[in-house]
């Protein structure tokens, strides 16, 4: 368990992709601070799981991440909580399909809120303590739309390139410090953002379910699969390994070839 008594929060981690992080983190002794939205039962039993597995503690810190005060509350409640954090993953993210001249101003700002803003805010908020301990891990859930675009996503797209660029921002700035900071971009992973987007692309285009699933995004993958969120998550863990400190600035496609036409 190479991550006993380090600490890792995730944000976005009650279901899909954080919720694989999570669990493999845990399952190398880390300390676990999940965020995210859910029944508090349910979370409370995702609690014990994660602290069951990694013999340490799991804790569950709210916050709305759309606004600054609701990443300081997090952020403000793992360091009362555990001191410090040593794994930022920054995962929490929305999704909205439309046209740009019908895109809502609403849904514009809340994406970049959510996907870019609150990233920016836990870094700058557990920096200082990553760097009084000499040792830390960021890491950004970005997105083959970092690397790439698609039609009607625009403030997702806008949102994941600026991830892209705060990860090489961060690489250089912490480069003495023992921290590196690196993105990994998935191509569609089968979660609740992207069935949950399925219905917006079914109308932006007017296509069926099946349709927007074959011709529209896995289309784009010449691998014809989903990416699943224990392959983004077993890569996350090698980045956090000693092996993994001269890895940073790093943008990992994962993406079933996308990026590579």
């Amino acid at each position: 368990m190479f991550l006993k008594g380090k600490c890792a929060l995730i944000t976005g981690s009650t279901s899909g992709i954080g919720l694989a992080y999570a669990r493999a983190l845990a399952a190398e002794g880390a300390d676990i601070v999940l965020n995210g939205f859910g029944d508090p039962a349910e979370i409370e039993t995702l609690c014990s799981e994660l602290a069951a597995t990694s013999g340490g503690r799991a804790i569950f810190a709210a916050g709305d991440l759309t606004r600054r005060e609701g990443t300081e509350t997090m952020v403000a409640a793992a360091l009362a909580e555990f001191g410090a954090i040593d794994i930022l993953i920054n995962n929490a993210g929305m999704q909205h399909v439309a046209p740009v001249e019908d895109f809502p101003v609403e849904k514009w700002d809340a994406i970049i809120a959510l996907n870019l803003t609150s990233a920016f805010d836990a870094c700058r908020l557990v920096i200082p303590g990553m760097k009084a301990k000499g040792w830390g891990r960021i890491l950004f859930t970005a997105s083959a739309h970092s690397l790439t675009a698609s039609p009607f996503k625009a403030a997702y797209v806008s949102a994941k390139h600026g991830i892209a660029g705060l990860t090489k921002t961060l690489a250089l700035e912490l480069a003495t410090h023992g921290i590196t900071a690196n993105c990994i971009s998935p191509g569609y992973v089968w979660t609740p953002l992207v069935e949950n987007q399925i219905p917006d692309t079914m109308k932006a285009r007017g296509l069926t379910r099946e349709q927007v699933i074959n011709d529209v995004l896995l289309t784009r993958q010449p691998t014809k699969q989903f990416v699943q969120p224990e392959d983004v998550a077993a890569l996350a863990l090698f980045l956090c390994r000693h092996e993994a400190r001269n890895i940073t600035g790093a943008n990992y496609n994962m993406d079933g070839g996308w990026v590579a036409e």
